[in-house]
């Protein structure tokens, strides 16, 4: 199993980190080492004095699948879910001066928290489904993927012409505008459609 990650895949958040906005899709990779399931704390690494939190919609890959076409990419997920893809904003940006790549930002032990997945036909329209995180129940992101720059089906395509997909694999598909620190004694808490998915601790 492995993490495929897209980054700056919403107009606002690629802005209020000052990045351009891609005109195709940015992706980068984490190990099966970075997933954290079912809602465990998430503990702050000691390399890093700033970890942020980024909510995204999660879709899980449900068959083997190369030069996957994209009228056909629909047919590669029946799954999806949320997770948050925690990054050391101090070292991404010390590689991202040095043109350098940001794995050691990214793809450390447990940056990729995962909850439950749920049936995509019991979401409605994909193209607008609303996700939000609260940070102490406080609302920290909300977003929409009406929103998104790259649609599922065009990030599969894309990804796939690269890297074979394989069933269980999972696609974080961007997080919208809001992403800031934790800090230890924070809960995180997140809903897709409503229904709450995340609701861990951080240590």
């Amino acid at each position: 199993m492995k993490i495929i990650a897209i980054g700056r895949n919403y107009a606002a958040h690629a802005k209020e980190l000052n990045n351009p906005v891609p005109t195709v899709p940015v992706i980068f990779m984490k190990p099966d080492t970075a997933v954290l399931k079912d809602n465990k704390p998430f503990y702050i690494p000691d390399f890093s004095n700033d970890i942020h939190y980024e909510l995204e919609v999660v879709l899980k890959i449900s068959k083997e699948g190369k030069h996957i076409q994209e009228k056909f990419a629909h047919n590669y997920y029946e799954e999806i879910g949320l997770g948050i893809d925690f990054t050391a904003r101090d070292l991404q940006s010390i590689h991202k001066e040095k043109g350098l790549p940001w794995e050691l930002a990214k793809a450390f032990d447990n940056s990729a928290a995962v909850s439950n997945f749920v049936p995509k036909g019991s979401l409605g329209d994909l193209k607008a489904l609303t996700f939000e995180l609260k940070v102490n129940q406080e609302s920290r992101q909300n977003g929409n993927t009406e929103n998104i720059l790259f649609s599922f089906e065009q990030i599969i395509a894309f990804v796939s012409q690269y890297i074979t997909l394989k069933k269980g694999d999972l696609i974080f598909t961007g997080t919208p505008e809001g992403v800031g620190q934790v800090h230890q004694g924070d809960r995180l808490e997140a809903w897709l459609k409503g229904e709450q998915l995340l609701n861990f601790e951080i240590k």
